[in-house]
């Protein structure tokens, strides 16, 4: 059956190291999709307003699974933001603050937020992700719908936070689900609201089966994408446990990957022909 979405992850994935992708040959293949009705989905733990600077032309056209999930949206109309209640939202933050080695982001409709003691350099570096990026002396007091907590730390330390993370949410009721978004960040996300959940909410929508979606990725926050669509690509740079999930490989990020895969659909190459 023929592909009708293509849903590509960002980071790692469809960008290359320096945060860049090849627009013009993008820009050709995106008027070819267009024109053989087959939409095209960013799927990405980024936040919606960071996503939408990288396809300025095409960002009202488009539609984002942005935050990991948690907010949905096509041709800029909402299909659904997640939201967490105030007291779980200081629940995590209670169990965050025992770990003095990460720097935590909440994540949020209106911008996301770090605490005023975050250094610079951090600061700077998470401007690669989140174009509203606020300081608060505060964080139990942010008014905003919360969906996320994106952790940043050393990236030999993930494993073993990861594990006292699961621990420890899991005795509140799993309120929230750690998700390893590659290059030393753990998302913390409302289970169910992965990226897998927006895109049927988008097949829904659009009327598309799993057997016509494409997606690809290369981190552990991909998995479930991968295995709800039928033609799932992990890039050569990817994961072990996403390579292992994933029916297809393509090349690394630094090689223009994603591309190759659609310009494989739209030649109708294998194995989409």
């Amino acid at each position: 059956m023929a592909v009708k979405m293509i849903a590509v992850d960002m980071d790692g994935t469809f960008l290359d190291e320096n945060k860049q992708y090849n627009a013009q040959r993008f820009s050709r293949q995106y008027a070819l999709l267009k024109e053989k009705g087959i939409r095209f989905v960013v799927a990405s733990g980024n936040q919606f307003y960071q996503l939408q600077r990288y396809f300025p032309d095409i960002k009202n056209e488009i539609a984002f699974v942005a935050e990991n999930g948690a907010w949905v949206s096509d041709c800029n109309e909402t299909l659904f933001c997640g939201e967490l209640a105030k007291e779980k939202v200081h629940q995590v933050l209670d169990i965050l603050a025992q770990e003095p080695g990460i720097s935590t982001v909440v994540c949020g409709r209106n911008s996301a937020y770090v605490h005023s003691s975050v250094p610079e350099e951090v600061i700077a570096m998470l401007t690669n992700h989140y174009y509203r990026l606020e300081k608060r002396d505060n964080l139990y007091d942010i008014d905003d719908t919360i969906f996320k907590f994106s952790l940043n730390l050393a990236h030999e330390g993930v494993d073993e936070l990861m594990e006292r993370l699961h621990s420890q949410l899991g005795e509140i009721e799993n309120i929230m689900h750690p998700v390893s978004s590659g290059f030393g960040f753990i998302d913390l996300i409302i289970p169910g609201c992965h990226k897998a959940h927006g895109i049927a909410m988008l097949q829904e929508k659009w009327g598309i089966g799993d057997c016509e979606v494409l997606a690809i990725g290369d981190s552990a926050n991909d998995i479930e994408m991968l295995r709800q669509a039928c033609f799932s690509f992990a890039m050569a740079n990817a994961a072990a446990p996403v390579s292992a999930v994933a029916r297809y490989k393509t090349e690394s990020n630094n090689d223009e990957g994603a591309l190759n895969v659609i310009s494989r659909v739209l030649a109708r190459e294998f194995p989409f022909d």
